[in-house]
């Protein structure tokens, strides 16, 4: 289920409790959960729910009236999933369900006559891998009121679990992990687990590329892949269908999928490496561990950056924003990346900025800005996203980091791992600085900041692959 556990996907929703004889369903415009069960025996649903209301005469954000989807049509891009799944330029919030199956039947049945949902909107979902399951229901947060733990223990009493089948010989701890269905007639037992994401992530942009000029090299092993900004290298929890290896595996016409063997974000574009096996998906994995895999980037960043290795150490969580130290921190990730370059370059103009969707973060001078090729010694999540912010040269668009930079620049001191950083003289202090620091941190930009996956290169050289001129230099020439 991600990186987060069930527990804290919940922590944020078990609010109330309702127990209705007869099933009603209302969907509010915040956040909130729905509990209904029939008896004492058979809990239904609880969800974490967001949007409009809906009701039997609804209609869906992107209903259409066209009965058939084609995904594989080689224009440009591919025709887009319009039928049910909400519209790309949906902006309502997500929506999760988590349910808890009342009677035993196919996953899609059960699906639509609980959230009543149509059927070729639950299959669409299904085929986005947006549907998991686990045979039994994880335990509710500490944060669950009384009513909902007297719940959770009827349907996993041991009286209970004992009549089913699938649980004989598993712990309730390996009952309890998630899978994603894969097909739509896949059975369910009473009892089992459903975390239904009704809204899943969409990546429009795989609709809008032609993929097959972005291929760079096809070996027999391996595919080397100019990947544009704005899409998924190997998919989200909630969409494996709006993927670079997907499409990149149609527009080849291969039968067998393209596996991912490393990631870059997804609002960075450039070389990615995709194994056209199992094998070479490991050996490569083998060879980035090995550090046999060199990558070296471009970066368009808002003021000059010296040449040499900079030094930080990240906080070792998966949440973003992540937070960089210059000074040492027992626990903290060892980061380090080399500029080998950095020369001054025009800002991109309002056509172009709007083009990519590059977001105005607020920097008040933008006659310049400067290109970096930076070679990458350790390979973290946002690293050099934040190893530059946090040297006061943010990347152009990164609406995630450069706010901080900014207002750390007009105030300097706030940031609590920064050089002005204040000493505080007590924890709680502490505590409440960073929590301040990373609220003046901004959301993942839409599509594109100033970042390049320029080159790749391993074994010494012997294999190396170079992308494209990357968006902003492109524009401008």
């Amino acid at each position: 289920m991600g990186s987060a556990s069930f527990a804290s996907v919940l922590a944020n929703g078990w609010q109330s409790f309702s127990s209705p004889v007869v099933f009603v369903r209302t969907l509010a415009t915040t956040h909130a959960p729905l509990f209904k069960h029939y008896n004492d025996n058979h809990l239904v649903a609880w969800a974490s729910t967001s949007g409009s209301p809906l009701s039997n005469g609804r209609t869906f954000a992107c209903e259409s009236s066209s009965p058939d989807v084609t995904t594989t049509t080689p224009v440009v891009g591919y025709a887009k999933y319009h039928r049910l799944l909400p519209c790309t330029t949906h902006k309502g919030p997500p929506r999760v369900e988590h349910l808890v199956v009342s009677e035993e039947g196919p996953v899609l049945e059960y699906i639509c006559k609980t959230l009543d949902l149509p059927p070729l909107f639950v299959g669409d979902l299904i085929h986005f891998g947006a549907v998991y399951y686990a045979l039994v229901c994880p335990k509710p947060p500490p944060s669950a009121t009384p009513e909902q733990l007297r719940i959770f223990e009827v349907v996993t009493a041991p009286s209970v679990l004992r009549k089913r089948p699938s649980i004989k010989g598993k712990t309730i701890q390996a009952a309890q992990k998630t899978f994603r269905v894969t097909h739509v007639d896949q059975f369910l037992e009473a009892g089992s687990y459903l975390r239904v994401y009704v809204h899943p992530r969409r990546f429009p942009r795989c609709y809008e590329i032609d993929w097959k000029s972005r291929i760079i090299a096809v070996a027999e092993s391996y595919v080397v892949l100019d990947k544009p900004s704005g899409t998924s290298v190997g998919g989200t929890t909630n969409n494996i269908e709006e993927t670079c290896a997907t499409f990149a595996t149609r527009a080849l016409g291969l039968t067998t999928p393209l596996l991912t063997t490393h990631q870059i974000d997804n609002c960075t574009e450039g070389c990615v490496l995709l194994a056209r096996t199992k094998d070479y998906c490991s050996v490569f994995h083998g060879k980035i561990r090995e550090k046999k895999v060199k990558k070296l980037y471009l970066a368009l960043v808002a003021a000059p950056v010296p040449i040499g290795i900079i030094t930080h150490y990240m906080r070792p969580t998966s949440m973003a924003p992540r937070l960089i130290s210059e000074d040492f921190i027992e626990g903290w990730n060892f980061c380090q990346l080399e500029v080998l370059e950095c020369k001054e370059v025009p800002w991109p103009n309002a056509v172009i900025e709007n083009k990519y969707c590059i977001e105005d973060c607020g920097w008040p001078s933008k006659d310049v800005a400067y290109e970096c090729k930076i070679n990458l010694l350790t390979g973290r999540t946002h690293q050099i996203r934040a190893q530059l912010a946090a040297s006061g040269a943010p990347l152009v668009g990164d609406l995630m980091y450069m706010p901080a930079a900014i207002a750390e620049m007009n105030n300097p001191g706030l940031n609590p791992f920064g050089k002005c950083k204040k000493s505080y003289t007590s924890e709680t202090d502490n505590s409440t600085a960073v929590r301040e620091w990373i609220a003046l941190h901004g959301k993942e930009p839409k599509i594109a900041v100033g970042l390049q996956a320029c080159q790749i290169s391993w074994d010494n050289g012997a294999h190396t692959y170079k992308a494209g001129s990357p968006w902003w230099r492109c524009e401008i020439a």
